[in-house]
């Protein structure tokens, strides 16, 4: 019987009015709103579908909450669904983001039980009365401007709030993006770690480019420097090596040579 500190609307929409006398004055069809400042001030009820006759109930006559039921003190005022239509509300109201494109309705909102302030809005990205519908939730801060029917909003997508209720499509398409988020991540690391590979493969090689040479450049002078290593003692005998080095290789040519 107790009366939470916040409810959502849609959760009152199931419940019947039940006063004080005891008597059933039907469903709760739509709420009362003050939206300038994003308040609730009542609840409207329905007591016969054959009657036009509408009962709307302030807020603070609201005493107690069951599972089916709502128990107010007082008497009601009357109205019927034209002047009705004529008060303001933001329910249904059309959601457009910063762009000016059209994004889903107001389909729902939390507010407190007692003051009737309301925390955040409820929007869905299609009819609300559809079973099944997604609902992603719409801070105060974040409307920009709110006309009759129509409310702007400081966001570029629904992909932008957080989202209260998913359907069966939104869950699955959270989860591809998840995948696909995934999936490049793993593809990026691959990559980086595929280039790192090659870039250590390619310093190695040119260490070994480098080191071989310096291997054939020291060849090289050991080569230029092998007179160093002979035994030789006078310019004399550095004369009689190099006529004997010629001598051999002229006996060489001579031995080639078919005309000789």
């Amino acid at each position: 019987m107790a009366i939470p500190t916040k409810l959502l609307l849609s959760d009152l929409l199931k419940h019947n009015v039940r006063c004080d006398n005891g008597i059933d004055h039907g469903p709760i069809v739509s709420p009362w709103m003050h939206p300038p400042v994003h308040r609730i001030l009542g609840l409207v009820c329905r007591p016969s579908s054959l009657r036009l006759q509408r009962e709307v109930w302030r807020l603070d006559q609201l005493k107690g909450i069951n599972q089916e039921e709502v128990y107010v003190k007082g008497p009601c005022s009357f109205s019927d669904d034209q002047t009705l239509e004529r008060f303001p509300t933001l329910m249904n109201a059309n959601v457009f983001n910063r762009s000016g494109q059209k994004l889903g309705l107001i389909a729902d909102f939390l507010f407190e039980s007692k003051k009737g302030n309301i925390q955040y809005y409820l929007v869905s990205r299609s009819n609300p009365l559809i079973p099944g519908t997604s609902r992603w939730r719409l801070s105060i801060s974040q409307i920009s401007d709110k006309q009759p029917g129509s409310i702007s909003c400081d966001i570029d997508s629904f992909e932008d709030l957080p989202i209260q209720k998913a359907s069966l499509k939104e869950e699955f398409l959270s989860k591809s993006r998840k995948w696909k988020s995934q999936y490049l991540d793993l593809t990026h690391n691959a990559s980086d770690k595929l280039e790192g590979w090659i870039d250590d493969q390619i310093s190695e090689n040119g260490n070994e480019a480098i080191d071989n040479f310096f291997e054939d450049s020291i060849d090289d002078n050991s080569y230029d420097d092998w007179i160093d290593n002979l035994d030789i003692d006078t310019s004399e005998e550095f004369n009689t090596m190099n006529k004997r080095i010629r001598k051999k290789s002229s006996s060489n040519e001579r031995d080639l040579d078919p005309w000789i």
